[in-house]
């Protein structure tokens, strides 16, 4: 077992690197650069340069891999990574992206890759007076009773401007007449209300109503107006003015809450009989996200729901309800409708950018004995509030990864200790991103990495040592065997070459012996291997894989020669050298049993090849003398008497047991004598004795020359006759056999057999001693008959013993 403590430094360097990295990533989350561009710009307008803001090189942007991220998946800036320059990549319209809200920032960040850092960037979006100021209602309907004093104001509905600052509405203005004048009123919100004050008493018997026209004015360059028309009814007295219970109501609503719900009920009181004392309820002064929102009933002063309220987009409400009476006049009092924040966001978790981003170009896949790597870059958010949008981020167990937070949000996912391809070649990572709300909701993103491999491992030969067997006298470039090993690494660390290694002795000429297939391993003879010179060898084998470093092993490889049966028995005694033969003196006063002699012979083999056995295959006088069949021992199978012969020759034959078995002979001279005291008598010739000792070859010599002069003297008549033949048949005569009779001497041969034409023979015998019948012709020509024709050959008593032609 290794000791942990050389593995310490490491540990210590890698924390030291990560830390590092945090102090860097919160450095720069510190530092935010802000930009500023008009809205309405066209595409792929000039914002800034990008690498002198950050005091970077001309490439180093590009070799940084820079680039611009935005919150969700909308993307409003594009970074020319050559030159630099940061680009619009659409046309930006301030009021559909940031609404009433001023000043309109849009966050995004720079990713640089090599290091990761993030850089925190503001793009301030800059009002253009795009947008004319409106009023909700083309006319406004306003009642005063002629009892009013001069210099009473009477709120007038606003106009309504998409722009911001100084581009929204500034003034009102009033058309010329001689009751009123406009006063524009200052509110706290920032807005400006016009006010209608009199100026001098009005008499309805004189003039009923009067029609003014409202103008509203931008502050734009030039301004924009809008303009509604103002219509005043002329009421007799009306004493009491509608009162509201409260000035101001606040209300809560939860922001799931349905279309149609209640929001709250208003009240109000007259104390005028008749219709000077009938209420009517109406939004006063109110914006269009009220109006959008909210609806009142007029006769009960019930506020429901319009539409579905989002608290990501607007948390709170104030709108103005006014109650008028039938003479005229009217009481005001202020909602402010807070609403409330439920858990109906899930986390949103950015990883599709940065997945395409850093997984592709950074640490996909990643290296297996790497130290703590980042794997993935990913920022979370929930747009609820509270503890809806606390969230907790988490991975599985037991997994060799470990979230780690970062600035505003941002979590990197980084490797918790080296990882092993041949472990685990892949991970199937979940990213969890829960809040606290009630209920809980949830996000996952799933992550899938990737280990590389790196060329750690040797390849392992399947077995230390590898026994061979091979027979002896095999043709040349013969497959004997194979060794195989297997690298657990993949791609070109697994691929594994063979090689023989240099042999420790340097006298076995091994390249000579053996050839090995490098890419198999497959192993062969080169030349034809002999037992009896080399029994076995052993040598080396290398396993080399094509990994950079490249890693090998080693096995051992014997091979065992198989002897084959190719070498006959060699008899040492007695030697067979052609000289003079050796001659075994025996006493005739032996018994059975006496030791002759000894055939003592040899086998180059081995094993059963080697086992040789003793067998006596003919001798002068059969069941004189034995041979025992294992030790080659030559006895006398019984007691030697006068009547046997004074020579005998033996001929023993030696044989293995090899499959085929192969054998040799040697010839014993036996002489038997009556005492070692008789001097010795030399053998004669050795022709003539084997002449009289075996009269038998002498007779099968002789049958043998006789058959082949028969057979010779068979073919020369037949030619003679042929020859004849054509000779008669060319002069019309010749040697035509005689008419009439044949002699007796002659042998007719008719046409019977598959000659077509008939032929004579003549046959002399030659008299002589022997016998007169051709014993041989029997045996020698069994399939020949005579077929007789009426004639039968006749023989001749002075012709019987010898055969003449």
């Amino acid at each position: 077992m290794e000791s942990p403590l050389p593995k310490a430094p490491q540990k210590r360097q890698v924390t030291a690197i990560i830390i590092l990295i945090l102090l860097i990533l919160w450095e720069v989350g510190s530092t935010i650069i802000k930009y500023s561009v008009l809205e309405e710009r066209e595409s792929g307008s000039f914002v800034t340069n990008l690498a002198k803001d950050l005091g970077l090189g001309l490439g180093e942007l590009a070799a940084q891999g820079a680039r611009i991220l935005s919150k969700g998946n909308q993307q409003y800036l594009q970074l020319e990574q050559k030159s630099g320059n940061l680009l619009l990549k659409e046309k930006l319209d301030r009021e559909e992206l940031c609404g009433d809200t001023d000043p309109c920032i849009l966050h995004f960040q720079v990713l640089l890759k090599s290091p990761v850092r993030f850089i925190q960037g503001e793009l301030q979006l800059q009002d253009v007076n795009d947008h004319a100021p409106e009023f909700l209602e083309n006319e406004i309907l306003l009642k005063i009773s002629e009892s009013s004093h001069p210099g009473t104001a009477f709120p007038l509905k606003i106009a309504q401007d998409l722009d911001v600052g100084s581009n929204t509405v500034q003034n009102y203005t009033i058309s010329t007449n001689s009751h009123f004048h406009l006063f524009t009123r200052n509110h706290s919100d920032g807005r400006r209300y016009p006010e209608l004050v009199l100026d001098k008493a009005l008499d309805r018997e004189e003039q009923s109503e009067l029609r003014l026209t409202l103008t509203a004015l931008d502050g734009g360059s030039p301004p924009r107006t809008g303009t509604s028309q103002v219509l005043i009814l002329i009421l007799d007295i009306n004493d009491n003015a509608p009162e509201f219970a409260q000035l101001l109501y606040e209300v809560q609503i939860p922001e799931n809450s349905p279309i149609g719900s209640l929001v709250i009920t208003v009240t109000a009181r007259d104390l005028d009989a008749g219709t000077h004392g009938e209420l009517s309820y109406s939004f006063f002064q109110s914006s269009n996200q009220v109006i959008q929102a909210f609806e009142i009933n007029s006769v009960t002063g019930e506020i429901r729901l319009k539409k579905m309220l989002d608290f990501e987009e607007i948390q709170s409400y104030r709108m103005e309800i006014e109650a008028s009476d039938g003479g005229g006049l009217s009481g005001k009092c202020s909602i402010a409708v807070e609403v409330t924040d439920v858990n109906d966001n899930t986390p949103e978790l950015t990883m599709s950018v940065f997945t395409k981003l850093l997984m592709s170009s950074l640490t996909s896949p990643i290296a297996e004995n790497s130290p703590e790597t980042v794997v993935a870059v990913f920022r979370i958010r929930d747009r609820d509030s509270g503890n809806n949008a606390k969230m907790v981020c988490s991975i599985q167990d037991h997994l060799p990864f470990v979230l780690k937070p970062s600035v505003e949000n941002f979590y990197t996912l980084v490797t918790e200790r080296p990882l092993d391809r041949e472990s685990q070649a892949e991970y199937n990572i979940t990213i969890t991103v829960t809040d606290l709300g009630t209920p809980r909701l949830k996000t996952q993103h799933n992550l899938t990495v990737t280990v590389s491999d790196v060329n750690d491992n040797a390849p392992a030969f399947s077995q230390a040592t590898y026994t061979l067997r091979v027979r002896e006298n095999n043709s040349p470039a013969l497959h004997i065997g194979s060794v195989s090993a297997t690298d657990r690494d993949s791609g070109a660390n697994a691929q594994v070459t063979y090689s023989l290694l240099p042999p420790h002795d340097p006298q076995l000429p091994l390249g000579s012996l053996v050839s090995i297939n490098a890419d198999n391993g497959q192993l062969f003879a080169l030349r034809s291997l002999d037992f009896e010179a080399l029994q076995a060898f052993e040598f080396r084998v290398g396993a080399a894989d094509r990994g950079s470093p490249a890693l090998s092993s080693q096995a051992l490889v014997r091979v065992l020669v198989a002897d084959a049966n190719d070498n006959a028995p060699f008899v040492l005694y007695p030697l067979q050298n052609g000289s003079a033969p050796c001659t075994e003196l025996v006493p005739r006063a032996a018994e059975a049993g006496y030791l002759v002699a000894k055939v003592v012979a040899v086998d180059g083999d081995s094993g059963q090849n080697a086992w040789l056995s003793y067998q006596l295959l003919k001798a002068t006088e059969p069941g004189l003398f034995g041979v025992w069949a294992h030790n080659g021992e030559v006895r006398t199978a019984r007691p030697l008497s006068e009547r046997d012969a004074v020579k005998h020759r033996l001929l023993v034959l030696v044989r293995d047991h090899g499959e085929p078995p192969l054998s040799a002979s040697v010839t014993l001279h036996v002489l038997l004598v009556d005492g070692f005291s008789q001097p010795y008598l030399p053998l004669p010739d050795a022709a003539a004795a084997e002449a009289r000792a075996d009269p038998l070859t002498v007779y099968l010599v002789v049958a043998l020359a006789s058959v082949s002069s028969l057979f010779l003297f068979s073919v020369l008549v037949f030619v003679a006759v042929r020859l004849c033949r054509r000779s008669r048949a060319a002069s019309g005569g010749g040697c035509s056999g005689p008419e009439g009779p044949f002699p007796g001497h002659l042998v007719d041969v008719s046409g019977a057999g598959t000659l077509s034409h008939s032929y004579q023979y003549e046959v002399c015998l030659r008299g002589g001693p022997g016998t007169g019948e051709f014993k041989f012709l029997k045996p020698i020509i069994p399939n020949l008959q005579f077929q007789s024709t009426g004639r039968e050959v006749e023989e001749y008593p002075s012709c019987q013993n010898d055969l003449g032609f």
